[in-house]
């Protein structure tokens, strides 16, 4: 992951108005190390039911009977093929708090010959690839999904998918790169 610094488009409110910001900007502060750029660059500027929305969407991700491992591959495949700098960020940041298979994170570029991916993995790992990239999807990649995930499942993916482009557009949108979550969450392993 990349360590450059960018500067966004718009500066972060660093001292937020509004008792619920406030509460945001305390308990990110309190979970991360810090309060993150998205919180202040973008949900600052707008109402903040749309701060609690995408709340909501990760309550329901917990909802979903995708292997948690799955879920969070796919959500930071979309998010490297949008180049959006953040959400891998922090979607490796809470792959490394639920304990998950690090390797394969770290290989997810060569997921379709790594020995470390199962061909269920790959047919959905293709599917979301095939339907970022081109906005669209053969049949062959939609058959090779279905051979091993059932409707439900499949309904599931597109999800995971569908929302992570609302994660990633506002970031990319404004800028908004990696906060180094993994590098704070090192440092305070190691004491520094």
């Amino acid at each position: 992951m990349s360590t450059e610094t960018m500067d966004g488009f718009l500066p972060p409110i660093e001292r937020p108005n509004g008792l619920m910001l406030k509460l945001a900007y305390y308990f990110t502060r309190r979970q991360f190390g810090k309060v993150l750029a998205p919180l202040k660059v973008h949900s600052a500027r707008l109402p903040s039911a749309f701060g609690l929305f995408y709340g909501r969407i990760n309550k329901l991700d917990k909802k979903l009977t995708l292997l948690r491992e799955l879920v969070f591959l796919i959500r930071e495949q979309v998010a490297r093929i949008n180049i959006c700098r953040f959400c891998p960020d922090i979607g490796r940041w809470f792959s490394i708090q639920e304990s998950m298979n690090q390797a394969k994170f770290d290989v997810l570029e060569e997921y379709g010959t790594s020995a470390l991916f199962t061909d269920a993995e790959r047919a959905a790992l293709d599917y979301v690839t095939e339907l970022t990239k081109n906005k669209t999807v053969r049949p062959d990649t939609f058959g090779a999904l279905a051979r091993h995930y059932s409707e439900h499942e499949i309904c599931e993916i597109v999800w995971l998918l569908a929302t992570e482009h609302l994660y990633n557009l506002p970031k990319i949108g404004l800028n908004i790169h990696s906060d180094m979550l993994c590098d704070i969450r090192a440092a305070h392993q190691s004491g520094a």
